[in-house]
């Protein structure tokens, strides 16, 4: 109920005074379940994913965030968020991510695991291949940029949805990180696409 209000209250804003310019936001009016992956160069990125899309985004953060009584407030009321253990594979976190998906709703992954330090794309995770092949959701990739605060602009690029089953389809065995590389060239395309 928070989050919504928070929604509702700070989207308009956010749209006013960050003038966000979201190409294919089309994209992102969709029913049903979907796994929304950006890439992560600040710590505010899930905000502006929240801000940005109309649907409610669930998120997973590192556990580390959850220690402080005030953030862990934020984050599990304004966010949606849950912790995930990032030294370890943490099998909770990613059935709390399938909970999520099996009810519909939506779940935001960042597969690099941490922010980039020099903005560019880091190697990815396999959380958001090894859950879109799993429970069947769709993925939504988005590329954000890391001007976004030097310019004061919300700057994104939204890509249409992928089919992890079909992209893994003829590579058994492979599945995950063939839809993870999958992942990483449509995020480069839609960085060069903003670039362009």
């Amino acid at each position: 109920m928070l989050y919504l209000f928070a929604k509702l209250l700070l989207t308009p804003l956010a749209w006013l005074l960050m003038r966000p310019r979201v190409k294919g936001l089309r994209h992102l009016f969709f029913r049903g379940k979907a796994i929304i992956v950006s890439n992560h160069w600040s710590l505010p990125d899930p905000i502006l994913l929240a801000l940005v899309c109309p649907r409610v985004v669930h998120f997973m953060a590192k556990k580390e965030l959850f220690d402080h009584p005030a953030a862990r407030f934020a984050l599990q009321k304004l966010l949606f968020a849950f912790p995930v253990n990032r030294k370890q594979a943490d099998m909770a976190s990613l059935k709390q991510a399938m909970s999520v998906l099996d009810k519909g709703w939506v779940f935001g992954i960042f597969p690099e695991g941490r922010r980039s330090v020099t903005g560019e794309l880091d190697m990815l995770e396999k959380g958001a291949a090894f859950l879109a092949l799993k429970t069947g959701a769709p993925i939504i990739p988005i590329y954000s940029d890391p001007r976004t605060y030097r310019k004061f602009r919300i700057n994104m690029v939204v890509g249409s949805p992928m089919d992890a089953k079909a992209i893994a389809a003829e590579h058994r065995g492979k599945a995950a990180d063939v839809v993870t590389q999958a992942i990483a060239d449509k995020i480069r395309q839609l960085q060069l696409q903003m670039e362009a």
